[in-house]
């Protein structure tokens, strides 16, 4: 055999090997792309405290594997800290509005709980058991919480700001949901071998910063939620995250009408919500991704315009006043009129993204809507 032969005989093995394994690859391809069909990617938006990372949370109870009792134990430190940070806010806004306490031991169990490091608690004992929940049953506090319309306690910016002429909410879903919902139950949550309940675990706060994904699946279709945190520092990241979305689900918080951004406090919240949402809707990247509203945190809402007018705060609202219904389809009459496609439809839902059973009901009505949207395209037919 000459050595020509040989090479010849050589170039044709590694030619039918080439061959092997490019098939190899275009067969592997082809099964990716199969499956990347299979998969919708729904990117939730929204500015910070809007209840994206509850929303999560119900998808893992609704449609995951829930939360076990260690899954739990995980949220015993956080359900502590957010009592401490919450009685805090409440001592400080007492202060701030000049309530005395009714009952004179409560000058030194304010005292008690104010120097607590909140980042360091991780067991809560006495005397602060005894201490908080004696500075709950003090009028002097509960005449705080009733006037929290009057004043906001931006945490993460120090301090309390008082303004007599802009009567401005305090943000209470970190700070003031606590103490409603755990407080009354102080008791339960004092007993040495407390275990958070599933409500406990979707109350807690808990600040999102970066991204989250959580993927379920449904009906041989894999849902790929991705939670980005919702502070302005926050975004710059979200970029990477635009690729192959299916749908947008961008969360506002309706009882947010009337208070102020933790980044900057003279911006209303709603109005940052609105700007964010009008960016969105308009970006090139989502031209093709169909987008759902959620009005959520509807149970805020019919608390707070009871005493807070939406009017104050949006002139344009011409509805009656302590109107729930009137303030939320307004907030949502806003929203929608930010679209400058006619012929783009904005798929809404009121919510309350920590009542079970009202997400797991709107999001059948989302998955339904989302699976025939997309049935061509994914191949789902």
């Amino acid at each position: 055999m000459t050595l020509e032969s040989m090479m010849a005989c050589c170039l044709s093995e590694e030619a039918k090997e080439s061959k092997r394994i490019n098939a190899e690859i275009d067969k592997q391809l082809r099964r990716d792309k199969r499956d990347a069909r299979r998969e919708l990617k729904l990117l939730l938006l929204g500015t910070g405290e809007s209840g994206k990372s509850t929303f999560i949370k119900q998808m893992r109870i609704i449609h995951g594997t829930g939360y076990t009792d260690e899954d739990k134990r995980g949220f015993t430190k956080l359900v502590y800290q957010n009592i401490f940070t919450s009685m805090q806010s409440m001592i400080r806004a007492s202060e701030t509005l000049k309530i005395q306490y009714k009952y004179e031991q409560n000058k030194s169990n304010a005292l008690l709980v104010r120097e607590v490091d909140v980042e360091k608690v991780c067991s809560f004992e006495q005397p602060y058991i005894s201490a908080i929940k004696m500075l709950w049953t003090d009028p002097g506090i509960q005449e705080a919480y009733d006037r929290r319309l009057y004043f906001w306690d931006t945490h993460t910016i120090g301090g309390i700001c008082c303004h007599a002429s802009l009567s401005l909410s305090l943000s209470f879903l970190s700070l003031f949901l606590p103490i409603s919902s755990y407080l009354s139950d102080l008791d339960r949550i004092a007993e040495p071998n407390f275990l958070p309940t599933q409500q406990d675990v979707l109350r807690v706060r808990i600040p999102t910063t970066g991204i989250i994904e959580y993927p379920f699946d449904l009906q041989s279709i894999i849902f790929r939620m991705v939670d980005v945190g919702g502070q302005r520092s926050e975004r710059r990241k979200w970029i990477h995250c635009f690729e192959n979305v299916t749908s947008i689900m961008f969360l506002v918080a309706l009882s947010e009408y009337d208070q102020v951004l933790v980044e900057s406090d003279n911006e209303n919240r709603m109005e940052e919500s609105k700007a964010l949402f009008r960016t969105i809707i308009t970006y090139p990247w989502f031209q093709n991704s169909s987008v759902i509203l959620f009005l959520n945190k509807k149970d805020l809402l019919e608390e707070k315009i009871t005493y807070s007018h939406l009017v104050d705060y949006f002139p344009e609202f011409d509805g009656p006043q302590r109107d729930a219904q009137a303030g939320r389809e307004f907030i949502l009459k806003m929203f929608v009129d930010l679209n400058p496609d006619s012929d783009k439809i904005i798929y809404s839902h009121f919510t309350c993204a920590t009542d079970t059973e009202n997400i797991r009901f709107v999001f059948a009505a989302v998955k339904d809507t989302i699976l025939q949207l997309n049935l061509k395209e994914y191949n789902l037919v």
